[in-house]
C-alpha cells in the first residue's frame, strides 16, 4: 500500500530547526506518507536526529511506529516523488507555494536551517533571501555555517544519500556532527519537551 500524495513536512510548527530535503523517494515518503520515512536515506537521517536527541527513536519505517521530532521539522521544496528521483523545473515550481508557505508559518521560531545537499541549500538561499540582501550568494559545502541578520544560521550538509553514504563523501559520523552542531547553536534541548 502507498500513501501517493504530496507528502507533508513532519515536526513541531515551533521547532527550532528546520531540515530541508530534496523530495519524497519513490518507495520511502511516498509509500509511508511521511518525509525521509522507510528509506535508507532515511535511516541515516533518524539515526542522527536520535543520537544527538533530537528524535525519540533512530528508526522511521511506518507513520504509526511512534517517531517523535524534539524541536526538529523536516520538509522539502518537492511535496510528490519525481521521476527518477530528481525533481523537474515545473515540479519544483509547482511546489514552491507550499514550501513557501510552511516556512512562513515556522520561520519565527526557526534558527538553524540545516540543508541536505546543494539543491535543498540553493531552496534555502530563495526562502533566506531577505536577510541575504547586500551579501555574496554563500556556497553550499558540508559543514557551511552562514550566520544571517535575524541571528538563524544557514548550515550545510551533504545529502545522506546511499550513494554518498557508500562513498565516504558523508559518514554516520559527519551526519551526527552537523546535528550535534544545529542542536547547539538552535539551543535546542534534547529529550522531549517539559511542559
Amino acid at each position: 500500500d502507498y500513501w501517493g500524495r504530496p507528502v507533508p513536512g513532519l515536526g513541531p510548527a515551533d521547532a527550532r530547526i528546520a531540515v530541508v530535503g530534496l523530495a519524497p523517494a519513490a518507495h520511502g515518503a511516498n509509500r509511508t506518507g511521511r518525509m525521509f520515512t522507510g528509506d535508507r536515506s532515511g535511516d541515516v537521517l533518524y539515526a542522527a536526529l536520535h543520537a544527538v536527541g533530537l528524535a525519540n527513536q533512530p528508526t522511521a519505517t511506518h507513520a504509526t511506529d511512534g517517531l517523535e521530532l524534539y524541536g526538529t521539522r523536516i520538509t522539502a521544496p518537492v511535496h510528490c516523488a519525481p521521476p527518477d528521483n530528481k525533481p523537474t523545473p515545473d515540479e519544483r515550481t509547482t511546489c514552491a507555494p507550499w514550501l513557501t508557505a510552511e516556512w512562513q508559518r515556522v520561520r519565527r521560531h526557526v534558527r538553524v536551517v540545516v540543508t541536505l545537499g546543494g539543491f535543498a541549500w540553493q531552496v534555502a538561499l530563495g526562502l533566506l533571501a531577505d536577510e541575504l540582501v547586500g551579501r555574496p550568494k554563500p556556497v553550499f559545502g558540508h559543514g557551511v555555517q552562514v550566520r544571517l541578520t535575524s541571528g538563524t544560521t544557514l548550515l550545510g550538509c551533504y545529502h545522506p544519500s546511499q550513494q554518498n553514504m557508500f562513498t565516504g563523501r558523508l559518514t554516520p559520523a559527519m551526519l551526527d556532527d552537523v546535528f550535534t552542531t544545529a542542536a547547539r547553536l538552535a539551543g535546542n534541548e534534547t529529550g522531549p519537551r517539559r511542559r
